[in-house]
């Protein structure tokens, strides 16, 4: 099951990286860089346990480059299909949703498959 997970969340990084190696706005936040930064919480997600340090670094870092509004919604949306497309039991989803208490960080949405990241300001 994890070694699925991972496979499917490389190929989702690979694609994500040759779709915003395209992009004209060079300085947004691509899917790539979002999963590359949460790659490490993957184990937390689907085990539970303690979050890895690594994966605390991901959710910072994420935080402190998603500045602008576009920043930050591109990087919901990314979190957004990726949880959706992974069909993720509930418990691991609030898993996922807990990272960013348990970081430390506040982010400005809620980490679910039903988040309107339009809203995100």
């Amino acid at each position: 099951m994890a070694k699925s997970l991972f496979v499917k969340l490389l190929c989702m990084a690979i694609v994500c990286l040759v779709l915003g190696a395209s992009s004209p706005k060079a300085e947004a936040i691509t899917c790539g860089q979002v999963v590359n930064n949460l790659t490490p919480c993957i184990t937390y997600i689907l085990n539970g346990g303690i979050v890895p340090a690594r994966c605390c670094n991901g959710v910072r870092s994420l935080l402190s480059q998603a500045r602008t509004t576009p920043d930050r919604q591109a990087v919901c949306n990314c979190i957004k299909n990726t949880v959706s497309g992974m069909h993720y039991s509930n418990s691991n989803l609030n898993l996922a949703a807990s990272l960013p208490r348990k970081c430390g960080v506040n982010i400005p949405y809620q980490i679910s498959p039903s988040t309107d990241c339009s809203r995100v300001r």
